[in-house]
C-alpha cells in the first residue's frame, strides 16, 4: 500500500488521502445513523443516550465542513483557496462582531475591519508578501483602528471597545489567513503542488488532539484546571491530546516536508496552540454569557457556530506556519 501510495502523482497522492478520509467520515456517518436509529428502550438512560448522540453529530458535522473545506481548497487551487478562506473569515468575524456588540460609533472602524483589512490581509497572502501579511496587522492595523475610534469622540468604554475588534480581527482574520497561506510556500526544490498536505497535516493533527482531550475529560475525573471556564480542561486530558496529535503527526511525516522527529514536534506545537486556543475562546464565550457562538444551533449571523468550528484552528495556524518558515529558513 505504501508502495502504492508513493508511485503515484503527488495530486493522485492528495486526492487519494482526501478520499480515504471522505470514506472514514462516511462509514462513522453509517455508524452514528445506525445507533441514532436504535431504540435501547430504557427511559432511565434515554436523555443521557440522546446527549451523546447530539454531541457525536456535531462532531460529525464539524469535522464534515473542515474537510469539505480543505478539500475545495486544494481543488481550485491557491488563488481561489484563498478567497474561499476570505470568505470563512468574513463570517467568522460577524460572528464575533454579532455576539459582542459594538457601539453605533464604531461604525468607522467596522468598515475598516470588513471592508478593508480583511481583503487586504488575504490579497497579502495571495500576491505571497509573506513579510508584509505577517506584520500589517498586529503593527498596521492595531494602530490605525484606536484612531480611527478615536476619531469617532465617544470615550465611554474606549478601551474595551478598541481590543474587542482588535482581538476579533486578530482571531478571525489573521489566524485563518495563515491556512491558505500554507498552500503558498515555496521549498527548496520544490513546487506547491503538496501544499495540501501541510493543511491536512494541521487539520488532522488539532482536530485529532482535540477530540483526544476531550474523550480523556470525559472518562477521566480529574479537578478542571479553570472550572468557571472550562469543566472538562484539565492537564491529564490535556496530556493525552497531545500525546494522539503528537502520535498521528508522526506517522503522517511521509506525506510532508518533514522528518519524524520535524513531523512530532510541529504537531506538538499546533495541538498545544490550538487546544490552549480552544480554552480562550471558551473564556470569551462566558464572558459573554453564551454556550456556544451558534447560540445552541441557531445562527444569529447565517454561520451556523462557525467560530467553534475553526477557533482551535486560528489559534493554530499562524504558529504552525511560522514555525515552518523558521525551520526551514523560507522567505
Amino acid at each position: 500500500m505504501n508502495h502504492f501510495f508513493r508511485s503515484l502523482s503527488a495530486h493522485q497522492q492528495v486526492g487519494a488521502l482526501f478520499l480515504m478520509v471522505f470514506g472514514l467520515l462516511a462509514l462513522a456517518s453509517i455508524v452514528y445513523t445506525l445507533l441514532a436509529l436504535r431504540d435501547t428502550g430504557e427511559p432511565a438512560t434515554a436523555s443521557l443516550r440522546q446527549a451523546r448522540l447530539r454531541e457525536a453529530r456535531r462532531l460529525l458535522r464539524t469535522t464534515w465542513v473542515m474537510v469539505s473545506v480543505f478539500w475545495l481548497a486544494w481543488v481550485l487551487g491557491g488563488g481561489v483557496a484563498t478567497l474561499l478562506f476570505a470568505f470563512v473569515a468574513f463570517f467568522a468575524l460577524r460572528e464575533f462582531v454579532t455576539l459582542s456588540p459594538p457601539s453605533r460609533r464604531d461604525h468607522r472602524s467596522l468598515v475598516l475591519a470588513f471592508f478593508v483589512v480583511l481583503p487586504t490581509q488575504f490579497w497579502l497572502v495571495w500576491t505571497g508578501q509573506f513579510d508584509r501579511f505577517t506584520v500589517f496587522i498586529p503593527v498596521y492595523v492595531f494602530l490605525a483602528l484606536p484612531v480611527v475610534s478615536a476619531l469617532a469622540d465617544d470615550p465611554e468604554h474606549f478601551l474595551e471597545r478598541t481590543a474587542k475588534l482588535q482581538w476579533g480581527i486578530m482571531v478571525c482574520v489573521y489566524g485563518l489567513s495563515h491556512v491558505p497561506a500554507l498552500l503558498l510556500l515555496q521549498f527548496p526544490g520544490c513546487g506547491t503542488e503538496r501544499n495540501a498536505f501541510l493543511v491536512f497535516f494541521l487539520a488532522a493533527v488539532v482536530q485529532t488532539g482535540m477530540l483526544a482531550q476531550h474523550l480523556a475529560g470525559r472518562w477521566l475525573r480529574r479537578p478542571p484546571v479553570a472550572p468557571r471556564i472550562s469543566r472538562s480542561f484539565h492537564w491529564t486530558s490535556w496530556g493525552w491530546g497531545m500525546a494522539a496529535g503528537g502520535l498521528l503527526g508522526g506517522l503522517l511525516a511521509g506525506i510532508t516536508p518533514f522528518k519524524p522527529g520535524q513531523a512530532l514536534a510541529m504537531a506538538l506545537i499546533a495541538c498545544a496552540s490550538g487546544s490552549l486556543g480552544h480554552l480562550v475562546m471558551k473564556a470569551i464565550k462566558r464572558d459573554r454569557g453564551i454556550p456556544s457562538w451558534g447560540s445552541q444551533g441557531r445562527s444569529v449571523t447565517g454561520a451556523s457556530g462557525l467560530l467553534d468550528r475553526v477557533d482551535a484552528l486560528s489559534f493554530a495556524a499562524p504558529v504552525f506556519f511560522h514555525s515552518i518558515r523558521w525551520t526551514f529558513g523560507l522567505h
